[in-house]
């Protein structure tokens, strides 16, 4: 209901107005009166009315003083003056105070009616404005992390507009990037035969395991670090080591680290990873070479640092000979991935026609080198689609790749080949209308590897994302596989088994910080995940 207050010094104007001023209609009611600006001054301040009619002469203070004095306090209601002078220079004073109508006396009961109206009219659009304002706001607010971690990814991959890319515009979280080093680690899971019969809820809770075991390691070597995922099975780990460090310093650093994340990943999740290093970078907007250089590192299988661990060095140059023809650079297979998850099919068409249209380019290129590129970037579109929880058997079969694969001898075969594949992916009924669920989808897991240790709900996610719980509930079955609440319940387990195993915790520790305060419940549900008790895992 809006509040009106009245400032006139004739008592009888007073009086007509309350009178004829139809409160029901407007859905208004009478918050005060005064008979001159200083009493209409701490009237309006105490009771905080919507709209303020008033008059300008008056005694003790003059209605333009007093609403010099409401703006001044930042009192924001609508202000109506009613005067029996038609004064350009106090209409020009009142347009200064951002009054909303300026009538003269005597004012007829449809005209009084009619300038009510306009003004709460004015109200309602100004609140509509404000709420969509908060809830904008909101929303940033709560994509602000993952918004920053997008930048990092960017970043890491060379895919950043070219206005952040000097320190002026460095997000606020990553202002010290322009003062200190940088180095790329990149992290490839080998697709060997357990990785391969993940399913895609499986792929997802092994993802965010891999990250907590890399950065949990990561971080007693090297205090500042980000970690961010690529597309498939890639990540990349960024490092910032402290200037001053010898080279061989350094260098012996990311070894022992290097090792440590094979051994860990391979010893909690019987999952094996390649690690590559690259070069040390003192311009964060050269971090892309860096990352080039760490997967350039173990696509090449040389500089290999500890005999049987799958850890490279890269030693070369970023553009030293022909081998720079088998480089398969991050940038171009991340930007892929991502046009093919979210079904961009012309984005996709373009950023393979550039690729190839560079490849042929090249000098030397043999038919088993188009061959091989052809597989890797048919693993890319799989398993990034696999990732989204899309699988291709029902489109194509793996013996009909590998015949057709057979046949390209040519850049120009393999980018017809793979422009024919992107349009019939893109435009399956797998892909088609639900490239926003999977991005939903995407922000819900990540959510929950997030904050798993809050008590966090369906319905919470639902409010985030603006979708009804029980739709959201059936998009995120229908692309993970698994209900949301298992789906929960396994990521709090994993993160649990591997606090139990670090045995620093004791098991009702580890239960409140995955989010449980009823130890029996906790472990019950432990053993029906894991297979056994909490307090077996740690003897």
């Amino acid at each position: 209901m809006r509040k009106i207050a009245i400032i006139d010094d004739e008592r009888q104007v007073l009086q007509g107005m309350k009178r004829v001023i139809p409160w029901g209609e407007l859905n208004a009611e009478w918050a005060g009166e005064a008979l001159n600006g200083q009493d209409g001054l701490e009237m309006i301040r105490e009771t905080q009315p919507d709209i303020v009619i008033t008059d300008i002469y008056m005694p003790m203070m003059g209605g333009l003083d007093m609403i010099e004095h409401l703006r001044k306090d930042g009192f924001g209601g609508k202000i109506i003056i009613l005067s029996g002078y038609s004064d350009f220079e106090h209409a020009r004073q009142a347009l200064r105070y951002n009054v909303s109508d300026y009538v003269s006396k005597p004012i007829s009961v449809p005209t009084l009616k009619s300038v009510l109206y306009k003004v709460i009219q004015e109200l309602v659009e100004e609140e509509e404005k404000a709420n969509i304002q908060v809830e904008l706001k909101h929303k940033l607010m709560m994509y602000e992390p993952f918004i920053e971690k997008e930048w990092v990814r960017s970043a890491a991959v060379g895919t950043l507009n070219r206005y952040y890319q000097d320190g002026a515009h460095l997000p606020e979280a990553y202002q010290y990037w322009a003062d200190c080093s940088h180095v790329a680690m990149g992290i490839d899971l080998v697709r060997d035969g357990r990785a391969n019969e993940l399913s895609v809820s499986d792929w997802n809770l092994f993802r965010f395991a891999i990250s907590n075991i890399v950065c949990e390691v990561a971080r007693k070597v090297f205090p500042v670090i980000e970690y961010t995922e690529l597309h498939s099975t890639r990540a990349v780990l960024i490092i910032h080591p402290e200037r001053g460090r010898s080279c061989a310093q350094l260098e012996e650093a990311l070894r022992e680290l290097g090792i440590k994340l094979i051994d860990n990943v391979k010893s909690y999740l019987r999952l094996a990873i390649c690690v590559g290093i690259g070069k040390v970078r003192e311009d964060w907007t050269k971090l892309p070479e860096s990352t080039e250089e760490a997967f350039r590192a173990i696509d090449r299988r040389e500089q290999r640092m500890v005999p049987s661990y799958d850890l490279y060095n890269y030693k070369g140059q970023m553009r030293d000979d022909s081998e720079q023809v088998a480089l398969f650079p991050v940038k171009f297979s991340f930007k892929l991935a991502s046009a093919m998850k979210t079904a961009q099919e012309a984005e996709a068409q373009q950023i393979v026609a550039e690729y190839i249209e560079e490849l042929g380019k090249q000098d030397g290129i043999s038919k088993d080198y188009v061959q091989m590129l052809g597989s890797e970037l048919w693993g890319i579109m799989t398993y990034c689609l696999y990732e989204a929880g899309i699988f291709l058997d029902d489109l194509f079969t793996n013996d009909q790749i590998a015949k057709e694969l057979l046949t390209l001898y040519q850049p120009e075969q393999l980018a017809e080949w793979l422009s024919a594949k992107i349009s019939l992916i893109c435009n399956s009924r797998q892909m088609k209308g639900s490239s926003k669920h999977r991005q939903v989808v995407d922000f819900m897991t990540q959510y929950i590897h997030e904050h798993y240790a809050e008590d966090l709900t369906l319905a919470d996610l639902s409010d985030k994302v603006y979708i009804s719980r029980n739709h959201l509930s059936i998009i995120f079955k229908n692309i993970t596989g698994e209900t949301f609440n298992n789906y929960l319940t396994r990521v709090r387990m994993e993160k649990a088994r591997e606090l139990l195993l670090e045995r620093n915790l004791l098991v009702y520790e580890v239960a409140e910080q995955v989010g449980y305060k009823n130890v029996p419940y906790f472990s019950t549900l432990f053993k029906k995940v894991t297979g056994m008790n909490p307090t077996e895992l740690i003897k």
